[in-house]
């Protein structure tokens, strides 16, 4: 759409030069020497007349009715608009239109000056007119130019090389000469000069005369020489026009912090999945650093810029205002003494205006829709409880001390439940060192240590490296497969009523026991794969046996079933491999697993040390099943070790 508001602009804009226009009515003998008269009159370059011929001139005969050619001729305006105009037109978005090169017609110019008449010629621009030999002519006699060499002139108007060539003489009148004058303003920050025109026989001003005048007048800093140079081929004469401009100071800018991380937490980020739905479970606006991790960075002040003034004062300009590096807890200051370092893995936040990292992230209240899941790279203390389907993981330890629900909870150090953990079935615990909790009733728990229950464990799966302890009023173990490396012990293991039964298994690292368990699960199916190929090889021979060969798809298929062949019995060798490797380990291991029970041991529980399995019948009191000569047996009860008694940070199961 055409931006008619700026239209209306430019058309004002030309009514208004319309009205400025200042005409003037000359003769002479020819057309040429009218147009020359008034461009004297106007004190414009030739190029620059417009003009209406009044009446036509006649050379006569034999010099018998000879008429003067009369015009009235008036300013030809060029401006900006006149391409603007167009541009509009075309494509009213200014800032994305590509630049417009203008078409230009070429120019001419005559300067006068102590050598003589100099003629400069300007090649035009895109499909701009040339300057001819005639334009030349006439800008040349308006000047009143003498003895001007033709040839020379053709010359320089077909090279049009912009440079000023002597090509001719005037009558020298030195009281008509162009002057200057020089006015500096602004508190020396500007210099401006102001000619007049030259008269008949008057040289023109050059640009090393204003220069010269400039220097005269202390001006010797910030002058536009491309400006200039361009003015005095198209001079404003008796108004003042700006030639030199100082340079103001510039204080330096102040420092500042470059943060690496979210200063203000104003929105949480909401990411949505492939399917355009939400999970709001994995909002967070935890901030995680490592240990050795760039935090911020402090930008030093900058110098000021000194200004100068136009006749070369100097101004003076301020340096930027230091400041203190934030330095906080648990962060240092790298070795370029501008960079901020964390010293530990945890929450970065800016608190009165200090950079911290936080070891401890604590919730305060449950870990639900509010909080999102947990990731921390440090403790996380909850003091609510973890809600159904959410998560929290920790690379130092997690503390609850509420509940925890059928949730996930994943830390590389200890994780205490204060009140339970219920999983119902779907919650897992993994902890790198040891579990600790009130009871565990359907859950799944893995910890590299051990598993510390005050109240019981009830139908769930628990491996723990080392011991698997219930130590409390109600320390009763129900249902469930339990392993541990050293120790599994109880108050109470087994329930008369309970059909669901309890295996308790020791004497093997539960994690070489669950890779093994997995490797002979693989090896198995693959037996079953390999069976499968052999009926399917069986077939396909009998077919190559009647038919001497085989359907192309069939070769095919016969191909795939030998590869694959090929494939599964090099897995079963390497499946093999790893078994015996585990094995050997676990055959190597001298740990004298045990199973405990201070109060008793019902029937119906399984005893695994090792490889050999009890299936208890009897009900025992205070009593410890160990491995002797390959058979188990039936010993007096042993209490656990003090590591077992004491819990995390003097935390226990009582």
């Amino acid at each position: 759409m055409v931006d008619f508001v700026q239209l209306q602009f430019i058309m004002k804009q030309r009514l208004q030069q319309d009205k400025a226009i200042h005409t003037v009515d000359t003769e002479g003998p020819t057309l040429e020497a009218a147009i020359a008269e008034a461009a004297t009159l106007l004190n414009l370059p030739v190029k620059r007349i417009n003009y209406e011929i009044t009446e036509k001139g006649f050379s006569g005969f034999l010099g018998v009715g000879k008429k003067d050619w009369k015009i009235r001729a008036y300013q030809r305006l060029v401006t900006r608009e006149d391409v603007t105009v167009a541009s509009v037109l075309a494509n009213t978005d200014t800032e994305t239109a590509a630049p417009v090169i203008a078409n230009k017609d070429g120019e001419v110019f005559v300067h006068l000056d102590d050598d003589g008449a100099n003629l400069k010629v300007v090649s035009p621009v895109m499909t701009g007119k040339r300057v001819t030999k005639g334009e030349a002519m006439i800008a040349l006699t308006a000047k009143g130019v003498i003895d001007i060499d033709e040839n020379l002139v053709t010359t320089v108007v077909n090279e049009a090389k912009g440079e000023y060539i002597r090509v001719g003489s005037f009558n020298r009148k030195y009281t008509n000469d162009s002057m200057v004058s020089v006015s500096v303003t602004d508190q020396d920050m500007k210099a401006s000069i102001t000619l007049t025109p030259p008269g008949p026989g008057g040289i023109d001003l050059s640009y090393e005369t204003i220069i010269s005048v400039l220097k005269d007048h202390r001006v010797v800093y910030g002058i536009k020489e491309e400006f200039l140079r361009d003015f005095l081929d198209r001079p404003s004469y008796r108004v003042p026009v700006v030639v030199a401009e100082g340079s103001p100071a510039r204080n330096g800018k102040d420092a500042y912090i470059e943060y690496f991380f979210k200063t203000a937490q104003k929105r949480v980020p909401i990411h949505e999945e492939t399917d355009g739905k939400v999970d709001f479970r994995n909002i967070s606006t935890i901030q995680n650093v490592v240990k050795d991790q760039p935090l911020a960075k402090k930008i030093p002040p900058e110098e000021g810029i000194m200004g100068r003034t136009v006749v070369g004062g100097y101004l003076p300009a301020k340096p930027g205002t230091d400041i203190e590096l934030p330095l906080g807890t648990n962060v240092h200051l790298g070795e370029d003494r501008a960079t901020i370092i964390s010293d530990i893995n945890g929450q970065v936040m800016l608190a009165a205006g200090l950079i911290n990292v936080e070891p401890v992230y604590t919730v305060p209240g449950n870990v639900n829709l509010k909080t999102g899941n947990i990731i921390f790279l440090g403790t996380v203390i909850v003091t609510g409880n973890v809600e159904d389907g959410f998560s929290v993981k920790a690379q130092g330890n997690i503390e609850v001390k509420g509940s925890v629900e059928m949730a996930d909870l994943e830390a590389e150090g200890d994780i205490i439940v204060q009140k339970g953990i219920s999983g119902r079935n779907t919650g897992t615990v993994k902890a790198g060192k040891s579990v600790y909790a009130r009871f565990i009733e359907n859950a799944v728990i893995e910890a590299g240590n051990m598993v510390i229950v005050s109240d019981g464990i009830i139908n769930s799966r628990v491996d723990a490296l080392k011991r698997i302890v219930c130590k409390g009023k109600r320390a009763t173990i129900v249902g469930g497969h339990l392993r541990a490396t050293e120790e599994i012990n109880a108050k109470v293991i087994g329930s008369a009523a309970s059909g669901t039964e309890t295996v308790c298994e020791v004497g093997i690292d539960p994690k070489s026991k669950k890779q093994l368990d997995i490797l002979i699960r693989n090896r198995v199916s693959r037996e079953k794969e390999i069976e499968q190929l052999k009926l399917d090889f069986y077939t396909l021979n009998n077919i190559l046996q009647q038919r001497k060969s085989l359907p192309p798809d069939k070769d095919i298929q016969m191909q795939e079933v030998i590869e694959r062949h090929k494939l599964l019995l090099a897995e079963i060798k390497e499946i093999d491999e790893n078994i015996a490797k585990i094995q050997e380990l676990i055959n190597g291991v001298k740990i004298r697993g045990r199973v405990s029970a201070s109060e008793k041991i019902l029937p119906g529980v399984k005893v695994i040390i090792r490889d050999v399995v009890e299936d208890v019948k009897n009900e025992y009191r205070a009593t410890t099943f160990i491995l002797e000569n390959d058979l188990i047996r039936v010993t007096k009860y042993e209490e656990p070790d003090e590591e077992a008694k004491r819990g995390p940070d003097g935390y226990t199961t009582n």
